[in-house]
């Protein structure tokens, strides 16, 4: 197993590999429709088979027929804003037809050799200050899904590579997201 990040389907032109896959995917260029410099957005993950078989009617208007294996992200109320989103994530309980969810998040994030220049005993504050005036820093919109059982998925748009094809995907991008998504299951 290779530690490098995978390129999306959409670079290599072949489909996502998993339900979760395009799940991410679908919500990260939805997200994309939407634009740069919004607050989160968290989207429960349902059953396409579980749905057509509790409602068949709504799935048919959704358009589940076309996909019956896949799962559809639907889009929760907006996160109260000024809310800690580690606090918000410990207030959510799921009901059982939700087999998975997702958090589109936008974030700075530095390359690995920049920690080496990391100010030492620095507050949260100073630290957050010095990653926003980084040279290196780079904006990023993190799309972390995960399913009840465990299963992960992240799909990682630059934005100075704000195309389809440049998206990164693995399950191990932002290990620390997907553990808090998975908490909102216990």
């Amino acid at each position: 197993m290779s530690d490098s990040p995978d390129l999306t389907a959409a670079a290599s032109g072949l489909p996502a590999a998993t339900p979760l896959t395009r799940a991410a995917l679908e919500i990260d260029e939805h997200a994309a429709t939407l634009g740069w410099d919004l607050p989160a957005r968290l989207f429960a993950l349902v059953d396409n088979a579980q749905m057509r078989k509790a409602n068949p009617r709504l799935a048919s208007q959704l358009g589940l027929d076309d996909n019956p294996t896949g799962l559809t992200p639907v889009e929760q109320e907006e996160i109260p804003p000024g809310t800690e989103l580690d606090r918000f994530l410990g207030t959510i309980a799921w009901p059982e037809g939700v087999v998975g969810c997702a958090l589109v998040v936008e974030r700075l994030m530095l390359p690995p050799g920049a920690e080496s220049s990391r100010p030492k005993n620095a507050s949260e504050k100073e630290i957050n200050d010095w990653v926003a005036t980084h040279p290196q820093r780079q904006e990023v919109r993190i799309t972390a899904a995960v399913l009840r059982g465990g299963a992960k998925e992240v799909a990682l748009r630059l934005r100075e590579k704000d195309l389809a094809r440049e998206v990164l995907t693995g399950p191990d991008l932002v290990p620390n997201l997907t553990d808090a998504l998975l908490a909102t299951f216990s």
